[in-house]
């Protein structure tokens, strides 16, 4: 019988062979998926939490660098153009240095952290937001079916959810992708994968600096 994998993020099952992964180079294999679109690594890639860990130690993004806010601005400032004063909101997967959350407390308004292995707080998941970011997290997603619907349902009604993310393309552009070559990303996704989310969220989406995607919630029905 022929190995199928569930899709981590809709569920979808996918032949897992040679004559239908998506792409293989020497370290991995990337399957796609029919239904959603999602590039996704199985699980037999993924590194331990610890070896992990370790390659998060190695980058060094501080909230003072103005490179590294400059590469931020991109989701940055379309954002802060769209809140209302006083918004609250929650940078997911902020690392060690949580830059964006100091740009954003800057301008006033009030930021939690959480990340799972720098700021591991799950009690932050349990409350609304009006705004959460995900900067270069959502490839790194095991399960980013729950992981990104426990963040939606973190958003209060009218509410945004900012990530940051380099789109997939083809399998030509993929194959000479410098994205996937980091052991630690394990999902890709396109333009498409983040429309089959607006749809399945009922979420208006606005694609944004090339990598940059928000999507927002129904404001609440009154009357």
């Amino acid at each position: 019988m022929p190995i199928t994998l569930a899709c981590p993020l809709c569920a979808t099952y996918c032949s897992y062979d040679d004559a239908v992964v998506f792409y293989r180079d020497r370290k991995r294999a990337y399957l796609r998926c029919e239904l959603c679109d999602l590039i996704f690594v199985p699980p037999e890639y993924y590194l331990s939490p610890e070896r992990e860990k370790a390659e998060y130690d190695l980058h060094d993004n501080q909230p003072d660098d103005p490179g590294y806010r400059r590469f931020l601005s991109r989701l940055f400032t379309p954002l802060v153009n769209q809140l209302t004063p006083g918004s609250v909101g929650l940078d997911f997967g902020c690392g060690p240095g949580p830059a964006l959350a100091a740009m954003l407390r800057e301008r006033g308004f009030k930021v939690a952290l959480y990340d799972v292995f720098y700021h591991p707080d799950r009690s932050v998941l349990n409350r609304q937001y009006d705004f959460i970011t995900a900067t270069e997290v959502v490839e790194h997603l095991h399960d980013p079916q729950q992981q990104l619907q426990c963040l939606w349902d973190g958003l209060a009604p009218g509410g945004v959810l900012a990530i940051m993310t380099k789109l997939a393309l083809d399998v030509d552009a993929f194959s000479r992708w410098h994205y996937k070559n980091d052991p630690t990303h394990v999902c890709f996704f396109s333009r498409t994968t983040f429309e089959f989310l607006a749809e399945r969220f009922d979420a208006s989406i606005e694609f944004i600096a090339g990598d940059v995607i928000f999507l927002t919630k129904p404001p609440q029905v009154t009357g």
